[in-house]
């Protein structure tokens, strides 16, 4: 008799944990991210595949690629009326190096995301920058709108280029003797700032650190920077230069951010108690 009520009792134990057991694919958090593999190559497509648990009306999914906190990717995503949302990323272009990369997928607040990764085996294409245009008094600076004023004796600007990576501006002149460059910088185009108060840039010339003249305003910085003759690049090192995306990624995430506050202040709305 004790036997078979032990046998009983597994019997039940066995079949409650089956019937337990979460059936494949169900949503356990409020939303999930997925990719159709774990790796790509340059070129191929990557599907990207998504299921909210509760649908808002009208808010769409923010999502995010990035690596090493570089974001490579922007875009909202429409959900279904059956809550899926799905969208096809090209491996490559704005994804150069090799390595790990995350998706993170918002869905209305901070508290609704998600993330997945994949890994992408490098870009063979050399990125192409156009050189900057120079004026008598002014130079455009790739994915900016705002143009850096100058002025140079001793020698002649070639070009201002942006390394995204460093934060830093590269300039390179043609230095036939000592001279000087004055160099007036929009804040929107490179600034260096801690704690939202203003600190110093580093600035080399050749590799070497030196000093230099800096006068501030709200919406620009001046450097007067000395040069020896034969110098031929100076960096100007900050916490911020333009970002590869320019104008269109932050409208795009300003849209983000838009549809996480309004979301949210709807959830705080709809949880006020009636009396």
């Amino acid at each position: 008799m004790k036997a078979h009520l032990a046998v009983f009792t597994l019997s039940v134990i066995l079949v409650t944990g089956i019937g337990m057991a979460p059936a494949f694919g169900q949503i356990q958090s409020s939303i999930v991210v997925t990719t159709d593999k774990s790796s790509y190559s340059e070129g191929e497509t990557i599907l990207v595949t998504g299921e909210v648990k509760d649908l808002y009306s009208g808010t769409p999914v923010s999502l995010i690629v990035k690596n090493d906190n570089a974001i490579v990717a922007l875009a909202q995503l429409t959900v279904g009326a059956d809550k899926k949302f799905s969208t096809e990323i090209t491996a490559g272009g704005t994804m150069r190096t090799s390595g790990t990369y995350t998706i993170e997928v918002t869905y209305g607040t901070q508290n609704r995301v998600a993330t997945t990764s994949f890994e992408f085996g490098g870009s063979t294409d050399t990125p192409i920058q156009k050189p900057s245009k120079v004026t008598a008094t002014t130079v455009s600076i790739e994915g900016a709108d705002d143009l850096v004023g100058y002025k140079i004796t001793g020698g002649k600007l070639l070009s201002i280029m942006p390394d995204v990576d460093a934060n830093s501006l590269i300039v390179s002149i043609d230095a036939t003797s000592d001279g000087s460059l004055t160099l007036t910088i929009p804040r929107s185009v490179l600034d260096a700032m801690i704690d939202g108060e203003d600190d110093d840039f580093f600035v080399l010339i050749d590799g070497e650190e030196v000093d230099f003249e800096e006068t501030t305003s709200s919406k620009d910085r001046t450097l007067i920077i000395a040069f020896p003759a034969g110098a031929e690049e100076i960096e100007i090192i900050g916490t911020y230069v333009i970002p590869e995306f320019g104008t269109i990624a932050a409208m795009i995430l300003a849209v983000a951010i838009i549809s996480i506050i309004a979301i949210s202040a709807k959830s705080r709305l709809s949880i006020i108690p009636r009396y």
